[in-house]
């Protein structure tokens, strides 16, 4: 979990998961240096690239000296590169932007501000602003948080009323005593943490847009090739006892429900028609009611009948 940290330490960390983003790394490095003061680090993890990723590196590292450091290592995955951040982080609260984004100007003073202010937190969840290759913007600022743990979760996992983005969220370093990113994951993999830090620590809300997070045109095929790897497997990493605790559990039956159908619309619109039975029948097993569900009843009928996606 890192080195023991003193009162020289920074406050916050920004950790850069870092693979074959070597066109835009730029970009995400400087809107964080742009803004950063010494009660903020800036770690970039290399994820084993294949493109220029380490030549950018050396020539920011050359143009800023001792604003930040980077690590290289072997290919991993995401959730590899964010965990290599924890360990050799020193900042109480971390912040994982990704390669391909940026942090929005002003993002560190407004949560600078926000902990001074509210020091009991541990997870704060920011807005961000979408950004599309022909440049349209769209703002998505958080709603307001329910009370209740077990309905914050609800929120997250079944309402779909609370939407968290890894750059715009700020966690303490605690909330990964339960459970760090897992690994065997390429997809989702952000939803176990964010999950255990909604369950089980106090959380606030920052109504201002802390990342840039730029849209891509990724194929169909490929995003389910990663959410297909890990399938229904996630169910169980989510509510592992470490992460929820007994009071929570009341809500796996309705997310594997949920995860199964996400699973059967991936599947169906990547062509995956044996897949997209298979996602079916496992929600319908476990709640016949699926049939009732308008669009992805329709869908399953038309696989069925037509036997064509």
């Amino acid at each position: 979990m890192g080195a023991t940290r003193d009162a020289t330490d920074p406050l916050i960390s920004i950790v850069i998961p870092a693979y074959n983003y070597a066109s835009v790394l730029s970009r995400a490095v400087e809107s964080v240096l742009v803004q950063a003061c010494e009660d903020v680090e800036l770690l970039v993890v290399d994820d084993g690239s294949t493109d220029g990723t380490r030549l950018v590196l050396e020539r920011l590292l050359g143009l800023y000296p001792g604003r930040f450091r980077a690590i290289h290592k072997a290919n991993g995955g995401a959730s590899s590169a964010r965990n290599v951040g924890i360990r050799e982080s020193a900042g109480d609260y971390l912040v994982f932007l990704d390669a391909d984004d940026e942090l929005a100007a002003g993002a560190l003073l407004a949560l600078g501000a926000h902990l001074a202010a509210q020091p009991q937190t541990r997870l704060v969840i920011g807005g961000h602003v979408g950004v599309w290759p022909d440049g349209k913007r769209r703002e998505h600022l958080p709603r307001a948080l329910p009370e209740a743990p077990l309905e914050r979760l609800r929120a997250y996992l079944l309402g779909k009323r609370l939407a968290l983005s890894n750059g715009a969220c700020a966690m303490h370093r605690e909330v990964f005593s339960r459970g760090d990113y897992p690994e065997t994951f390429r997809s989702a993999e952000d939803i176990p943490v964010f999950a255990q830090a909604l369950a089980n620590y106090p959380c606030t809300v920052l109504e201002q847009p802390l990342a840039l997070v730029h849209k891509h045109d990724d194929s169909l095929r490929h995003q389910f090739s990663h959410a297909k790897a890990g399938g229904l497997a996630l169910v169980d990493e989510v509510f592992s006892p470490q992460r929820l605790g007994a009071q929570f559990q009341v809500l796996k039956s309705e997310f594997y429900v949920q995860r199964s159908l996400s699973l059967f619309r991936s599947a169906y619109l990547a062509g995956d028609a044996a897949a997209a039975k298979e996602y079916f029948r496992a929600a319908f097993k476990r709640d016949w009611r699926v049939l009732f569900k308008g669009s992805y009843a329709r869908k399953a009928l038309r696989l069925w009948l037509g036997g064509r996606l």
